[in-house]
């Protein structure tokens, strides 16, 4: 079974949203800090927004206020609202799951790309 399994990117014009998805196993669910990070081609990977088991969230500044998460705890499923898209949100982006909630991340979903276009 595939820990984490994400849906939900595509391709928007600057301005528009879309919702990322990440269905997990209810035990990561209810018990990881669980979170989202993305890598634009040439650079590398950062964190863009975590959520501890307690529901406390962090989010990186370049997407305060326009990315939120939530989750769905009927459905084990995590969830990235993006708004107010802007061309460098275009990346490819992971979620992640971390057990000890020490910014090590045990682990990773195959990714779901997302291209905004100006």
């Amino acid at each position: 079974q595939v820990p984490l399994v994400e849906s939900g990117g595509g391709s928007v014009q600057a301005g528009g949203s879309l919702r990322l998805s990440c269905a997990a196993s209810a035990y990561i669910f209810r018990t990881y800090c669980m979170g989202w990070f993305r890598q634009a081609p040439g650079k590398e990977r950062e964190g863009v927004a975590t959520i501890a088991s307690g529901g406390s969230t962090s989010y990186a500044d370049s997407v305060k206020g326009r990315l939120t998460l939530s989750k769905d705890n009927a459905k084990n499923t995590l969830y990235l609202e993006m708004n107010s898209l802007k061309p460098e949100d275009t990346a490819m982006y992971y979620c992640a799951a971390d057990r000890q909630c020490d910014g090590i991340q045990d682990y990773w979903g195959q990714g779901t790309q997302v291209t905004v276009s100006s």
